[in-house]
Parts: structure tokens; sequence; C-alpha cells
């Protein structure tokens, strides 16, 4: 239990540390706390947070620095979280506008970096075994037509089949017509499984074209390459808190050792509300002097993903924290809308 005043000498401390990144004396504790504490009342308070694992005397400085245990302890209970403005919020929710929920993920992962000025990333839903809503066939040319596929989920793909011959337009119809009214709602590879069985009184070259048609939605729909979407890397090289290279090179080693951060953004799926995993706090933390504030989003009620932002221990916890925890909740609107009901 720490006493009113070692919590606001914390807290502040913290805070001067987070601004400056130096090691905060007591001068500038006397100066800030705004308590009316000698210079020696504050030392004892300091030695005592020491005793206790909160703070840290770096060698070469009287100053302290707050430990991963003191910013957990700031980050749960001593920490004033901004709040948005009402024109960020819009701002944010205008740009999560889109028809593609795959450039959403895109663009929310840049506007997390954008706003913060760190790495911002965002895990990829896992693919489920999606079922269409709707297909249709528009002719480009004699032998080129656009796929349009609808998924149940509100994704749209597009793709363009390389036919064999010319379809004409009541081809095309009865085409998209069929694969409608006997398969929407089913998955692709049910609809696959089962067309050569009931459209065996389909001309043949109209049922190539549907076979077609699914095998190119299923490869439309096959889970991306990567599990997530990172931007603002190139941010991190520029903040003061890396101040060495093998800083930068533990954090991105980070990036390249994709299961230690799929770990994290696991974790982050498995709760609700924001998650703030610190540098050196436990086996399942980034690597020291890194942290990842991170928040699941939801696509009409069930968690699918998490995003977060990653950067230095020193972050501004009070100005990040509220943008992942908003980003994630208009994140999870912006996927929830592309749902038809």
């Amino acid at each position: 239990m720490l006493t009113e005043r070692a919590q606001i000498l914390l807290k502040t401390l913290v805070e001067r540390y987070i601004a400056d990144g130096q090691p905060v004396g007591s001068r500038m504790l006397s100066q800030y706390s705004r308590l009316d504490l000698s210079p020696a009342s504050i030392r004892n308070v300091m030695a005592d947070l020491e005793s206790m694992g909160l703070v840290a005397s770096p060698h070469h400085s009287a100053g302290r620095v707050p430990t991963a245990q003191g910013f957990r302890l700031f980050i749960d209970r001593l920490m004033t979280v901004q709040r948005l403005e009402s024109l960020e919020i819009n701002q944010l929710e205008a740009h999560l506008q889109d028809s593609d929920p795959q450039h959403v993920l895109s663009q929310t992962s840049q506007l997390l970096s954008q706003l913060t000025h760190f790495a911002g990333v965002v895990m990829i839903p896992k693919r489920r075994n999606t079922a269409f809503r709707q297909i249709e066939f528009l002719r480009l040319s004699e032998r080129r037509i656009l796929l349009v596929l609808i998924t149940t989920d509100g994704e749209v793909q597009n793709r363009i089949l390389n036919t064999d011959r010319t379809y004409s337009a009541a081809e095309l119809s009865q085409a998209a017509q069929l694969l409608n009214q006997h398969y929407a709602g089913t998955t692709l590879r049910k609809a696959r499984q089962t067309m050569q069985q009931e459209l065996q009184s389909l001309h043949r070259d109209i049922d190539r074209l549907m076979q077609q048609a699914l095998d190119a939605s299923t490869a439309a729909l096959e889970p991306p390459a990567e599990d997530w979407v990172l931007s603002g890397e190139h941010n991190l090289l520029r903040t003061d808190a890396f101040s060495g290279i093998e800083q930068l090179r533990r954090l991105f080693d980070l990036f390249e050792q994709k299961t230690s951060l799929a770990r994290l953004l696991d974790l982050s799926q498995s709760a609700e509300g924001v998650q703030i995993f610190i540098g050196s706090e436990s086996e399942n933390a980034p690597p020291s002097d890194c942290s990842l504030v991170s928040a699941p989003y939801h696509m009409n009620g069930e968690i699918v993903g998490t995003l977060g932002v990653i950067g230095p221990t020193r972050m501004p916890y009070d100005r990040v924290v509220p943008i992942v925890d908003v980003t994630a909740k208009l994140l999870s609107n912006a996927l929830s809308s592309y749902q038809i009901n």
C-alpha cells in the first residue's frame, strides 16, 4: 500500500519521465508534484519506492526512473486518461468508411500509427468457411467476365474470369440466377462439392462457367499470407526513446518473429477492453523498453481480431489508450455494418 504522497510522487515521476526521457530528481518532483515537502522527505519516499521495485536509480544519475512494475501501477491506478475530442472521433469514423473490409483494416493500422506516431498493428480475422449471399456476372469483353461475389459477412470481392468461349448476357444471367437460387447462404466449399451432383441437367458450358466462378471465389477468400497489417515502423526510428541500435534491433526482431507478436495479439483477443503489455514485465511481454497497447474488435458481437500500438515503454499511455479504445469500437461498428440482415 502506498501513502497518498507516495502515489502523487510516483505519478509525477512517471509523467515527467514519459515527457522528458530523463531520470527525475527531487527538485523536479517538488516543482511538478506541488507537494509541500522538503528535498529530504522526497528522497525518503523515493527510497521507499525503490525498495518496492517501483523505481530505479541509474548509476550515472541522482534521479530515478520507473521500472516496469512502476509503469504498471501508474497505468492501473494513477493514470488520468485523456478523452478524445468529438472532432477526432468524427475524423476517425470518416476514415473507416469503405466498402472493402480488407482496406478498412489497412486504413486502421495507418490511422493508429498517424495518431500516435508509433507503429500501428491490426490482426487480420481468421477466415471462416465463408458463405456467399450473392454472385453476379458482368461481361467485360468476349471472353472476359467480371465476377462480383458478396459474402454473408458483407465482404465484396471482384475477380476477372477468362473463359474459353463467349457467353451471352442471357447465359450469364442464367448462371448467376441458378447459383444464387441453389447455393446462396451455403459455403463455397459445400457449393463446389454438390454442384456436379445437383446441376447435371445444365448445359455443360454453363456448368463449367459456374464451376470456374466458385473456384475463383474460393481463391479470393483464401486466408491472407500475413497474420496482421503493420504500419509506421519508421516512426520508431525517429523517437528518442530508442537511442541505441540494440534497442531497435530487439524491437524489429519482434516484427520478424511473428509468433511472439501473434501470441501477444491473441492474448489481447481473450479479454474485453484495452490491454497493456509492458516490456520485461513477463514472458508474454514485448522486448524491454517496448510496450503494446491493444484492444479486441468485433463483428456483430463476435471478437474477430485485435488492434494495437507498439512503441517505447515511456509512451504517453494517457493519450494512446483512448485512441486504441475508440478505434477498436469504431472498427467494430464499421465491420458490423457490412453484415446484410
